[in-house]
């Protein structure tokens, strides 16, 4: 009787690990078949003059960030699921304007921006102005997930990320020195970035999000693009999705991210036109900035009006591109 369970327990066990096998197998190949893809931005800026030690840590953070939503969707989660875990690495680190890397107000705090959007069903969420919460963008995909409303601020919007149970931090943890210094001496350009990340999954759903600290030495209560559905962050599977970085307001006036997209449905630009089209129109508003994008075969584009900005990509063949200055 013993040996006949034992043969038993074998036998289910080398089932159930056949069947795992089989499970990555299939969604391995289905990536394969669906363009499964990743592209992610780390700010659009100037970048002149930082440390090659710097330079280093944001290529590094790229592409962990990539390999990450990317490994997520090729063992069967979601683009969703792949956007908020690769901000979460960039909000962790310091290098990026965004979480953790956060820049400084004029009253010397942060004060961080976020969204996430689906594009099966364009559904969105959104927060505004927190100052406590460790990755914004859990709060935004929180908002979307269990609330009726698609955005918060401020304090309203902690008291939702307390209520979820998401991490909750002192203001020291966002402490830096250089960045503080910058904003004590009124200094606007930043050479950190906002970050944002695109997905498409192997289901076919295009998913978007944004994380931002800001601008050096904003005004209190300033809010740019980041977390604006339609501006800052855009998703819509039969067409593109989309995430911005940038001067904030001008993203706001002309709409940038759904406007990339409604370009490719309504002129039949592909996904690089429609992005350039926009930038260029941002260009001749006065306004630098630049955008990250996947169309639902998982093509990018990557389009910029600055000497720099830092990004990533990695598709259904495994390779996966990383630079911060324009191509060479």
């Amino acid at each position: 009787m013993i040996r006949k369970n034992l043969s038993l327990i074998m036998l289910l066990t080398i089932k159930k690990a056949l069947s795992s096998l089989l499970l990555l197998f299939t969604l391995s190949a289905f990536a394969e078949t669906n363009n499964v893809s990743i592209v992610i931005h780390g700010g659009a800026g100037w970048f002149t003059g930082m440390a090659q030690e710097d330079i280093d840590g944001i290529k590094e953070a790229l592409e962990e960030s990539a390999n990450k939503g990317y490994e997520i969707m090729l063992e069967g989660g979601t683009s969703l699921d792949a956007v908020e875990e690769a901000i979460v690495i960039l909000e962790d680190n310091p290098l990026f304007n965004a979480g953790r890397g956060a820049v400084y107000t004029s009253e010397f705090k942060q004060e961080l921006d976020a969204s996430i959007m689906d594009g099966s069903d364009l559904n969105a969420g959104a927060a505004a102005s927190v100052t406590n919460v460790k990755n914004p963008i859990r709060l935004a995909r929180h908002i979307m997930d269990n609330t009726k409303h698609v955005m918060f601020s401020s304090k309203g919007a902690e008291r939702v990320a307390k209520e979820a149970g998401l991490d909750i931090v002192y203001p020291s943890y966002f402490y830096s020195k250089e960045k503080l210094e910058r904003a004590r001496n009124q200094q606007k350009k930043s050479k950190m970035g906002t970050v944002g990340v695109v997905a498409l999954d192997a289901y076919g759903n295009i998913a978007a999000g944004t994380s931002t600290g800001g601008m050096t030495n904003k005004k209190p209560g300033r809010i740019g693009d980041s977390p604006i559905i339609g501006a800052g962050t855009w998703a819509e599977n039969d067409a593109c999705g989309v995430s911005g970085t940038g001067h904030g307001e001008y993203f706001i006036r002309l709409g940038v991210a759904k406007e990339i997209c409604a370009l490719m449905k309504y002129q039949n630009l592909s996904v690089e036109q429609a992005a350039q089209t926009v930038i260029d129109r941002l260009g001749n508003m006065g306004a630098d900035g630049g955008v990250i994008a996947l169309d639902s075969n998982g093509t990018p584009a990557m389009i910029f009006n600055t000497p720099a900005m830092a990004r990533a990509y990695k598709n259904s063949d495994d390779s996966t591109y990383v630079e911060i200055y324009t191509d060479k």
